[in-house]
């Protein structure tokens, strides 16, 4: 008598599927070689302009603005080409091209630097072309995750994906730091040899592709698309752009080399440890939130979530203890990590397939715009009121923007869950099939 094999039991944890577990760990890699190589292109660019360059401290400030704002600018020009790729073309194939390009930049780091031949213009060009390879990216990565996961699991799938961010934050600075201080060319190769790990991991997940037309509209049109439906959906667009303008003014990071090396005077490792230690609350704040997800009252929890970020900005500006600005940034990245959930929820969520690369392009965009924009605008006014001033300043920046957004996105302070409470046309018509 034969009996029919029972269907496999439905999967309880993200980690339990295989793709998933490839995919983490090709996220880990990836962002701890990145970050590790971006926050020492910062420090090896404040350290050149101060004594090759005989610049001031508030010189060297806006230098760091300036290579933020290098960062940026492929950001801007290319965020619609790669949210278009994203939905276009095999997910995992544009991601491990951006990869490979990380690594090529990590590759030239690592060989000027022990020939000496590394220089200010060289910096601001691998820069720039890490900010292109980032943009691609973005969008890929955070579109394959929905394909790999049922979609029960998506919120504890964004938790876990984000532990995976934020640890990688925190290790992958530290420990380039205190490699920069056996030997300067060191945490580069690391970095490289990481990215090319994480490129083979993320190839070896199953292919991941948008669904397509039959007859996909022209590029332009696709990208418009993507755009219009952000603009319309005002519940994604109040988190999009409070995420924007908070971070923009509050960020801090910018200042993180001018603190290690001249106001709380913790060289390269110290910058390593302070650097790190936004992600170190982020990733226990992803944690808790991967055993139990958020799911009441999100709207009222960011916002609040950002008035603490504002907060410990502001505290941090003012330190001049080590012990306690360490601590201020792991309460800052605690706070941050809260809004960055509920808003990575939200836009992975409310978005048809076919389009989440498009739409994670344009929430991508903001993002990097908050982050590579408030290096500048922490820079320019660094230049006059110093490092701390500009701190000081955009923490306070960022709670008053928190309390106009909470006005004018009545929807924010209403949301008591991800699902869908307000007006979505957008959404209904980017669902329907397009005419023929």
């Amino acid at each position: 008598m034969s009996t029919t094999p029972a269907p496999p039991s439905e999967p309880s944890s993200p980690l339990a599927i295989p793709d998933f577990r490839r995919f983490w760990l090709a996220r880990f890699m990836a962002v701890g070689a990145t970050l590790s190589m971006v926050v020492l292109i910062g420090y090896q660019a404040y350290d050149i302009a101060r004594t090759r360059y005989g610049y001031s401290t508030e010189e060297g400030a806006f230098l760091l603005g300036l290579l933020g704002l290098a960062q940026f600018l492929p950001l801007l020009v290319l965020t619609p080409v790669a949210g278009w790729a994203a939905d276009r073309f095999d997910r995992r194939v544009v991601a491990a091209c951006a990869n490979l390009t990380d690594c090529l930049i990590a590759v030239l780091l690592a060989v000027t630097t022990l020939t000496g031949a590394l220089s200010l213009p060289l910096l601001f060009a691998l820069a720039a072309l890490h900010g292109a390879a980032r943009v691609f990216l973005g969008p890929s990565m955070s579109a394959i995750a929905p394909n790999i996961v049922p979609q029960h699991l998506l919120p504890r799938a964004i938790a876990l994906s984000s532990i995976a961010w934020q640890g990688a934050t925190v290790i992958g600075p530290a420990a380039g730091g205190f490699l920069f201080a056996v030997a300067h060319w060191f945490p580069y190769a690391a970095s490289a040899a990481m990215l090319i790990g994480s490129a083979m991991l993320i190839l070896s997940v199953r292919p991941v592709r948008a669904p397509q037309d039959a007859t996909p509209p022209h590029p332009v049109r696709q990208m418009i698309e993507g755009a219009r439906f952000t603009w319309r959906e005002r519940f994604l667009l109040g988190c999009i752009t409070l995420d924007l303008f908070a971070v923009l003014l509050g960020g801090a990071t910018a200042m993180l080399p001018v603190f290690a090396r001249d106001i709380l005077h913790v060289g390269p490792e110290g910058l390593g440890i302070m650097r790190g230690a936004p992600a170190l609350g982020a990733a226990v704040v992803a944690a808790w939130m991967a055993w139990r997800p958020l799911a009441n009252n999100v709207g009222p929890k960011m916002l609040w979530a950002v008035v603490g970020f504002g907060a410990a900005t502001v505290a941090f500006g003012l330190s001049r203890d080590f012990a306690f600005s360490v601590a201020m940034l792991v309460l800052l990245g605690a706070s941050d990590m809260i809004s960055v959930f509920i808003r990575s929820s939200l836009v992975q969520l409310n978005t048809p397939d076919r389009m989440r690369g498009r739409v994670s392009a344009i929430s991508g965009l903001a993002v990097s715009a908050s982050n590579e924009l408030g290096e500048m605008r922490s820079g320019l006014m660094a230049g006059v009121f110093g490092a701390a001033g500009a701190v000081v300043f955009g923490g306070v920046g960022a709670i008053v923007v928190t309390m106009i957004w909470a006005i004018i996105f009545p929807e924010l302070r209403r949301a008591k869950t991800f699902a869908p409470e307000f007006l979505h046309e957008a959404q209904r018509e980017a669902a329907k099939d397009p005419p023929p």
